[in-house]
C-alpha cells in the first residue's frame, strides 16, 4: 500500500485531522472545501485557505459540493467513524462513493484501515471524511492517532 495523497474537505474534527496528518507524515495534500474556506471554526474568508493553502474552493458555499468532489477526485475514500448515520456529511459521503463506484470503508481501526489499503494496491489519493469535532468531540485527536498509525507504516 502506499498513501500518495490525502484528500479532504478541511472540517473540524475527522477532515482536520486527515489534513494534518498528511502534512506531518510529508505526504501530499489537497481537496476541495466550500467557498471562501468554510469551516465551522474559520467561517470568514478566506477560512481554511489561509491554514491549508493546497484546498481549492467549490463555486458553493454548500458543503455537499465540496464532499461530492472529493470523492470524485479520489481512488478511494475512507469514512472514519462506526455506523450508519454517523453524521450527515458522512452519509453523503458514502452515497457519493456508492453512486460512483468508488470503494469506501467506514471504520474505526487501523489494522483494518491498513488491510484495506493494501488490498488496493498502487500510489492511492485517499479521500478522508468523517463527522466534525461539534458532532463527535475527541474525533480529531482519535484521527491523528488512527491515521499516524497507518501512514507510520506505509513507509
Amino acid at each position: 500500500m502506499r498513501i500518495a495523497r490525502i484528500v479532504s474537505g478541511g472540517q473540524t474534527g475527522v477532515d482536520r485531522a486527515a489534513l494534518d496528518a498528511a502534512i506531518e507524515h510529508g505526504r501530499a495534500y489537497g481537496g476541495w472545501c466550500p467557498a471562501g474556506g468554510w469551516a465551522e471554526d474559520l467561517p470568514d474568508p478566506p477560512g481554511l485557505l489561509s491554514r491549508y493553502p493546497g484546498l481549492r474552493e467549490t463555486p458553493s458555499a454548500d458543503p455537499a459540493e465540496r464532499t461530492r468532489l472529493n470523492v470524485r477526485d479520489s481512488h478511494a475514500t475512507l469514512v472514519v467513524g462506526r455506523g450508519p448515520g454517523l453524521s450527515r456529511g458522512s452519509d453523503v459521503t458514502v452515497e457519493t462513493a456508492v453512486r460512483l463506484g468508488r470503494p469506501y470503508l467506514l471504520v474505526d481501526d487501523a489494522d483494518a484501515v491498513r488491510g484495506w489499503l493494501a488490498s488496493l494496491g498502487g500510489e492511492l489519493t485517499v479521500n478522508v471524511a468523517g463527522p466534525r469535532e461539534s458532532e463527535r468531540p475527541g474525533v480529531y485527536a482519535l484521527v491523528r492517532a488512527l491515521l499516524g498509525d497507518v501512514l507510520d507504516a506505509d513507509r
